[in-house]
């Protein structure tokens, strides 16, 4: 079915349980997904309505954990109905203003603050009443090959010879050991001030949390401290991450020392990072969506702030020689990495 007729049908689900007309469905923006959104406005409030393919879309998953992360005391939209065989879900509106807007160097402080106690929360969360996949070392390590695949390969063109594979795999195993040694919590995966949004009372909330897992303690706070779409000073970000550290520990969650708790957190961010660097290349090249190619230059500063941090960690001084070597030249050589700003 193409979008212009699941649309109507979108109208004409909403009716039949509503029994309000859906006469103009007013394009929301959306996310990296197939899923796409409307705001339908009646005449005391609107809704927003969410077509997601059941094919590609976690409906199910989204539903219940909508109601978990609301009993862990954290503010998402409520459900208002769903049909997951068609994939329809009809959703709380929030309104449109996201967090991301709104940052800069006098307001970040109390945002982010409000954010830590929302990830506090889910640390303390019983992940029993989740259903959460793990976010095991198959799962992470499939996540990081999207990076030679689509970012190495497929975007830059480069020829992976064997010297290369094997210095991507001694990453692999050294950062999917780090996590895994980790507290293992309630992990949103997403949570960065895009999926964050400032509702009228001043509360934030939080969207897109699908994918949760149980995984470890510092992936969340990677996401939101060393956010793909805006970057604070290092300096920063590492007070953030203290205090962060310090606020999971009065409330009973294990972490190591300051210092290994930074290096977990550093472990985890170059994870993540280089995972994106492959989901951006591929969202631009299967997905037809380039808008992500501006923000891969830095996804890549990143990459080679954490590594060279640590040129003592064999593993990460061999990769940080080759990325910089390989990588970071056939980076440069591409319109996107210049046009980025």
């Amino acid at each position: 079915m193409n979008r212009t007729n699941r649309t109507q049908q979108l109208g004409r689900w909403y009716t039949s349980w509503s029994s309000l007309e859906a006469q103009d469905l007013l394009p929301v923006a959306g996310d990296a997904s197939f899923r796409r959104y409307f705001r339908v406005a009646g005449k005391d409030s609107s809704v927003i309505l969410c077509d997601a393919p059941p094919e590609t879309e976690k409906n199910a998953e989204f539903v219940a954990l909508a109601g978990a992360l609301a009993a862990a005391g954290l503010r998402v939209p409520a459900v208002l109905h769903a049909d997951l065989e068609e994939g329809f879900l009809a959703l709380e509106d929030l309104g449109d203003q996201t967090l991301l807007p709104l940052l800069n160097a006098q307001t970040v402080d109390q945002y982010y603050a409000d954010a830590l106690g929302m990830l506090q929360d889910l640390a303390v969360a019983d992940a029993a009443d989740f259903s959460l996949l793990p976010y095991d070392r198959a799962h992470l390590a499939r996540e990081m090959a999207l990076f030679p695949e689509w970012f190495c390969q497929s975007l830059l063109g480069l020829d992976l010879a064997e010297e290369a594979t094997e210095r991507f795999a001694a990453v692999e195993r050294l950062l999917c050991d780090r996590a895994l040694a980790q507290t293992q919590v309630v992990v949103h995966r997403d949570f960065h001030a895009r999926n964050l949004m400032l509702l009228a009372d001043g509360t934030l909330a939080t969207i897109d949390f699908q994918d949760a897992v149980r995984g470890p303690v510092t992936y969340d706070l990677v996401s939101l401290l060393k956010d793909c779409y805006l970057r604070w000073p290092d300096d920063q970000v590492r007070r953030w991450a203290l205090l962060h550290r310090e606020g999971l520990a009065a409330r009973g969650v294990v972490v190591p020392d300051a210092d290994a708790f930074l290096m977990d957190f550093d472990f985890m961010g170059l994870q993540r990072h280089i995972k994106v660097l492959g989901i951006f290349a591929r969202l631009y090249l299967r997905d037809g969506k380039p808008g992500y190619l501006g923000d891969l230059p830095r996804v890549m500063g990143y990459v080679q702030s954490t590594l060279k941090r640590y040129p003592t960690v064999p593993a990460l001084a061999a990769f940080a020689a080759w990325f910089d070597r390989e990588v970071l030249p056939a980076a440069q050589s591409q319109d996107w990495f210049h046009e980025s700003g």
